[in-house]
């Protein structure tokens, strides 16, 4: 009995809208209200998701930019399934052949001198454990994180992002400190080109470190290109000053390559666009596309050293699952034998031209930005002022939700998080099916074009959040 056709409780089939009724009644919801209207998915395959009425979708996003091979792909189904068979769960204490196997495999494609890592259950506890190991080694407490990042949604790696959804956790005094991001697109001075931004921006951020005391950062930790927060490709070179300011200061560098990593833009991971190794690489999101959570904190071998003889403050009793391992196995096997990295790069620059195209003809497209298939357009109110058409925190516009309502009912599931609507489709789509997912977008952002300063529109108010009324009343 397939899920589209699975029997209610009692015995009849599910009524159209009678699985999200079900689901928001007895479960929640993250990162909003409960006041959701969810999409019924009972399916997948490849690069499409199929709703309960048997609709096909094109998964643009890849759910949230994990799923790197593709929905249903039954060699992974069928690793899971065997290992399952043989050893469902082992402690993290223990040796298992697909912990062997995956961590010798993960040597072989990270940047050099990443030898050894430690399995979480996903990113979050992934970043984690770089801060805690961080600190461990140096026997310092600050990080240094981007303004625009996004590290996780648990307590701690949630206060070192400096995405709003902070906000309602984080506590008044932490050890986190926050640097500019290389957002050339903003921040940029008139006719400074990359080579000046570049060298202005790396100074403002040695600038930091001085104020703040060498002595006291333990970590600088960055997303080499930021994922949810607007794709910033920095320019050729940020990495690189990362790497020479770090040596300087004997600060250890870390990158968050859970969204960026595993092909996504187009190499195996986002620094080797230009070949700089960090001390700490954390991973998570593609090395199993989500079919079980897996994430791993990578050290370079001087920060394993430094810990051999220190007790390892992270565990899980989850860490290393062997089923997870397995998902992950099969997928490095996969990217290889299905030559996605390299698809990932020639469909990307196929894409990338598409969205380029779209913000020739679109005045609510303000930037285009991305690598490999790793994309994002920044929608804007006046391409002048650069005023965001939809704020990233407040309430939601009309016009993006009709934006979002118009890429569904083309039968394109695409994230759009205020400004930012991103276009991150699985690693094995073709460029028919990008063009498909083009035409879509053509035809929301005429929708978007109606509330820019080209249709006389206002512009949108700042981004602001109502001040919370008590939860509880007397």
């Amino acid at each position: 009995m397939s899920a589209a056709t699975a029997s209610t409780s009692t015995g009849a089939p599910p009524a159209p809208g009678d699985i999200a009724a079900r689901a928001r009644r007895f479960t929640i919801y993250e990162w909003g209200t409960q006041r959701v209207d969810p999409l019924e998915i009972v399916r997948g395959k490849g690069v499409y998701l199929y709703g309960s009425d048997g609709r096909e979708y094109l998964d643009l996003n890849s759910l949230s930019m994990s799923m790197n091979i593709g929905h249903g792909d039954e060699r992974v189904v069928r690793a899971v399934a065997d290992q399952m068979t043989e050893l469902a769960c082992a402690s993290p204490f223990m040796a298992t052949p697909a912990r062997a196997d995956v961590g010798e495999m993960l040597a072989a494609v990270t940047p050099a001198g990443l030898t050894k890592a430690f399995f979480t259950n996903g990113g979050t506890d992934a970043n984690e454990a770089a801060v805690r190991t961080a600190r461990l080694v140096t026997g310092r407490r600050k990080i240094l994180t981007r303004r625009r990042s996004y590290h996780g949604g648990s307590l701690g790696s949630l206060a070192a992002s400096g995405d709003p959804r902070r906000w309602p956790v984080e506590s008044g005094v932490t050890d986190v400190v926050r640097i500019p991001d290389p957002y050339a697109y903003r921040r940029a001075l008139p006719g400074e080109d990359d080579a000046a931004f570049l060298a202005r921006h790396l100074a403002e951020l040695e600038e930091i470190v001085e104020l703040e005391g060498p002595h006291t950062i333990a970590a600088l930790l960055v997303e080499p290109i930021t994922g949810s927060n607007g794709i910033i490709v920095p320019p050729d070179g940020w990495l690189a000053g990362l790497r020479a300011l770090c040596d300087r200061y004997g600060i250890l560098l870390v990158f968050d390559e859970v969204m960026s990593g595993f092909g996504r833009t187009g190499r195996w991971f986002a620094c080797d666009h230009e070949g700089v190794a960090p001390d700490i690489m954390t991973v998570a999101k593609g090395i199993t596309s989500g079919y079980v959570p897996l994430g791993a904190c990578l050290l370079s071998d001087d920060v394993a050293t430094a810990i051999d003889d220190l007790p390892f403050g992270s565990g899980l009793t989850y860490n290393a699952h062997v089923a997870a391992l397995a998902a992950a196995r099969a997928h490095l096997e996969i990217y290889r034998s299905d030559g996605l990295i390299e698809n990932s790069a020639t469909v990307g620059a196929h894409l990338l031209a598409g969205l380029r195209a779209l913000a020739a003809r679109h005045p609510s497209v303000g930037d285009v930005r991305g690598r490999g298939l790793f994309t994002v357009l920044e929608l804007v109110h006046d391409p002048v002022t650069k005023v965001e058409l939809f704020p990233l925190v407040g309430p939601t516009s009309p016009v993006a939700d009709q934006v979002r309502a118009a890429l569904v009912d083309a039968g394109v599931l695409a994230s759009m998080r205020g400004p930012f609507l991103f276009a991150n489709p699985p690693l094995i789509i073709t460029t028919a099916q990008v063009d498909g997912a083009l035409t879509a977008l053509d035809a929301a952002l005429t929708i978007a074009d109606t509330a820019t300063s080209a249709a006389g529109a206002a512009p949108p108010p700042h981004s602001t959040l109502p001040h919370p009324a008590p939860w509880r009343t007397r």
